[in-house]
């Protein structure tokens, strides 16, 4: 049974008044504080808008109620789709789906112990393997092609995610051309411009710098992205005691600021782009402020990010499901679970991060997209909850086989076994003897071969003329 797009929202971390006393808070330091704006068609935008620039400093300052009526001009719900409309999602409210995430540079291999640096050719095997995994409901591009020059990475990374798998693809875009290169790309696949705009098959990504910044290559790659009409996401990346205050509360104050100001924009510029409030918040090891990826704080910050963005009705980029772990070991799966769980039942619409990564997000590994989509699945049953109605409280079955009866062979066991309870897809519950006449293995020896196994029966790519089509109209892209 696939579980996607369920409400959740049975964690609150934040009070209601606490999420009043945040948003007020940042609410000030927009129209007290500012922000940094070093985009000149950014900064000209704000000022066109009502904002009160200072042109030498690049400060941008707005009041409350202006900051208001260009939230509200964004959907609250976003729509992205997949070249298979079965895995079309809609991020809003607090309905939950999870992917893949990250820029790393590094793929780890257990069988050796070693990490090498990625290439195109694993993104694309990356992208094969998600496409197959049901737990991870879109791909994010999560790796960055070592071997070709920015100015083919654009084109080329999400050309991998669109020729090997149906899901819907996100990334990160580098550059204002690579921005136009992909775009064109996705509406040959759609059929059309208006086929992409119906149907968007891709979202990009524009970052803003905390604390409370905006940078001009990010700002223009947003402006354009924006024009665009492509879903884009705002995220932000505060880092308690280095990037925020070193409380929570001051980080979501600054993560909150933070991505307001591309939601904003990206308003000023085409009111009503699907737009997706987005967290990357996380806590830094105190003893040298290095970022951290896999804390119980990571996992409480992104929880709370949910219910902010439930406050002003906005989707929301969560991120959870890494660890700090080098390797495949106990401390990889508690911290993956953890950060994912308190995402997923918050009621975080999107959760990205949620597979794949390890080594502070430099890393990623195959094995780990197998054992990540194990752990996601029972998240999402978690978020499920338990559903008691007549039916599943099963009073007439419980007084027909009074005690010392079993409810093995009663008809309500067989209808409800398979969706009431998670059926793994890679744990073991084995006894120790089944276990050992199947070769005694691991969790990541299992993963191994069901990556295997998966990369090597996967027959998708785009058709023929679409792909063509590509090769002759965009410059670059590596077959």
């Amino acid at each position: 049974m696939i579980r996607r797009g369920l409400n959740g929202g049975s964690f609150k971390p934040l009070t209601d008044e606490s999420i009043h006393r945040i948003h007020q808070t940042a609410m000030r330091v927009i129209e007290e504080v500012g922000f940094e704006v070093n985009s000149e068609n950014a900064l000209e935008l704000f000022k066109e808008a009502g904002a009160w620039v200072d042109q030498e400093k690049r400060l941008v300052r707005l009041p409350q109620k202006r900051v208001m009526e260009l939230i509200e001009m964004a959907p609250p719900e976003v729509r992205l789709c997949g070249q298979d409309e079965k895995h079309d999602i809609i991020l809003g409210g607090r309905r939950v789906y999870t992917g893949t995430g990250g820029t790393a540079l590094y793929v780890y291999h257990p069988d050796t112990g070693q990490r090498q640096l990625a290439t195109l050719n694993d993104l694309k095997r990356i992208a094969r393997l998600v496409d197959k995994l049901d737990n991870i409901h879109l791909l994010m591009l999560p790796t960055y092609p070592s071997e070709l020059a920015i100015e083919q990475v654009d084109a080329n990374r999400f050309f991998a995610g669109l020729d090997n798998t149906t899901k819907h693809i996100m990334g990160g875009v580098y550059t204002l051309n690579g921005v136009k290169q992909v775009i064109r790309m996705a509406e040959i696949v759609a059929g059309s411009r208006k086929k992409l705009q119906q149907r968007p098959l891709i979202s990009m990504i524009a970052c803003s710098i905390s604390p409370l910044k905006l940078d001009r290559e990010y700002g223009n790659l947003l402006i354009a992205i924006a024009k665009s009409g492509i879903p884009l996401v705002c995220p932000a990346e505060p880092l308690c005691g280095a990037t925020s205050p070193v409380t929570l509360a001051g980080n979501l104050v600054i993560q909150t600021v933070d991505s307001l100001m591309g939601v904003m924009l990206a308003q000023i510029i085409n009111p009503g782009t699907p737009v997706i409030f987005g967290s990357v918040a996380t806590n830094t090891d105190l003893r040298d402020l290095k970022y951290l990826a896999g804390s119980a704080e990571m996992g409480l910050l992104n929880a709370a990010g949910a219910q902010m963005a439930q406050f002003y009705q906005l989707p929301f980029y969560a991120t959870g499901g890494m660890t700090d772990s080098k390797i495949l070991d106990a401390q990889s799966g508690y911290e993956s679970a953890l950060t994912s769980l308190l995402c997923a039942l918050a009621g975080a619409n999107f959760i990205h991060d949620a597979a794949g990564l390890m080594e502070f997000a430099l890393t990623t590994c195959y094995e780990k997209y197998v054992i990540d989509n194990e752990i996601l699945g029972m998240v999402m049953r978690a978020v499920e909850g338990i559903k008691v109605n007549e039916d599943t409280l099963a009073f007439d079955l419980i007084k027909q086989v009074g005690p010392g009866g079993n409810f093995v062979t009663a008809k309500h066991t067989r209808h409800f076994m398979r969706g009431e309870h998670y059926q793994p897809t890679l744990s073991d519950r084995d006894s120790r003897e089944e276990w050992e006449a199947k070769g005694g293995k691991a969790t990541w020896e299992r993963a191994a071969e069901k990556v295997k196994a998966i990369i090597a029966n996967h027959n998708y790519s785009l058709p023929a003329e679409i792909r063509q089509r590509v090769f002759s109209e965009i410059p670059g892209i590596v077959d």
